[in-house]
């Protein structure tokens, strides 16, 4: 059996080794239906895209993605040529929830927003977003949420985009991205969208950075109709807009979920789902780097000491056109 790995998946080396009779491990861009054609299996990232063109006439049986996403993959295709196709929901919802605690109180710290008692509005309520429920309504602020998908099935406590637009101080999109269709996604946030804000909201966004209209929003930034903005995605990565990374609050390079426990998490699932579809036995074990306990008694001070998104922001800042080796060879945090 040949696998071709995404060089940039951690803690997967020696164990996959155990599982396969060949490995070869390459950056996600250089997937090429050449390099693929005599592969069982793929093991990938966000940045190698499963389409006709690259697995047409090849031996590929089976693609795992260490993501939560998997937009990337052309799965009606995959469904034609009887290839399966795994990904990793909710592997990394920790680092997030982790990433966008840490920016909220960046947020109050630094620009004055007073959590306790403001309105946060969550579009896309599925694990990720439910971490950031949880924690939100923890810190004392009141939680709407936005889930069409959900709402159509009958599930109880969503309510409309429109009304977030009306009464939230804070909006955080957690969608995945849909380019057409009832629930599309692509440019969800667009002039439209902000034209209906009232609040001169803050706005963060961790999901997929098409969900977002660049030009809409900065516009929007412009006019004060957003007050701040936290952008970890971004339109055409890694050729990301530097007029926007100069007027954010905070822009990391795509690595909200790139803690070590989400990783791990990632790289876990995807072994399990190629153990599964192989049958092999998923019997190995990951074991993650030791953290300091030297933090503050304070909460919000050793949310911060653990991780400071202000940092990431500052090295993507300064070295724009490294998007793409700072989030491959980001150094993973702990939760």
């Amino acid at each position: 059996m040949k696998v071709i790995v995404d060089n940039k998946i951690p803690y997967i080396k020696g164990l996959i080794e155990t599982l396969a009779d060949e490995v070869i491990y390459l950056p996600g861009k250089d997937f090429t239906p050449e390099v693929v054609k005599e592969a069982d299996a793929l093991i990938i990232r966000t940045r190698t895209l499963c389409n006709r063109q690259l697995l047409e006439g090849s031996k590929v049986q089976f693609i795992g993605t260490a993501t939560i996403g998997f937009d990337h993959i052309d799965t009606k295709y995959c469904q034609e040529a009887g290839i399966t196709w795994s990904n990793c929901p909710g592997c990394n919802a920790g680092a997030v929830e982790q990433y966008v605690h840490a920016a909220l109180l960046l947020l109050q710290q630094e620009k004055g927003l007073q959590l306790k008692g403001a309105c946060l509005g969550i579009v896309g309520v599925g694990h990720v977003g439910e971490r950031i429920r949880r924690m939100a309504e923890r810190i004392g602020m009141k939680v709407l949420l936005n889930d069409p998908p959900r709402a159509d099935a009958g599930e109880q406590g969503f309510t409309s985009l429109d009304t977030l637009a009306e009464q939230c101080d804070i909006l955080t999109f957690h969608t995945p991205l849909i380019r057409e269709g009832k629930y599309q996604t692509f440019h969800l946030a667009d002039r439209t969208f902000f034209q209906k804000l009232q609040r001169r909201p803050y706005l963060l966004n961790t999901s997929r950075g098409e969900v977002v209209e660049t030009e809409a929003l900065l516009e929007a930034l412009d006019t004060g109709t957003v007050t701040e903005a936290v952008i970890d995605v971004w339109e055409n990565e890694p050729h990301i807009s530097q007029e926007l990374l100069n007027k954010v609050f905070i822009g990391t390079p795509h690595i909200a979920g790139y803690s070590a426990d989400g990783k791990a998490n990632a790289t876990r699932m995807v072994l399990k789902a190629f153990c599964h579809f192989f049958h092999k036995p998923s019997n190995f074990h990951i074991v993650l780097p030791t953290s300091s306990n030297a933090f503050s008694e304070n909460e919000n001070l050793r949310i911060l000491q653990l991780y400071n998104p202000l940092k990431d922001y500052e090295t993507l800042r300064t070295n724009p056109e490294h998007f793409e080796q700072l989030r491959g060879d980001y150094p993973l945090r702990r939760e």
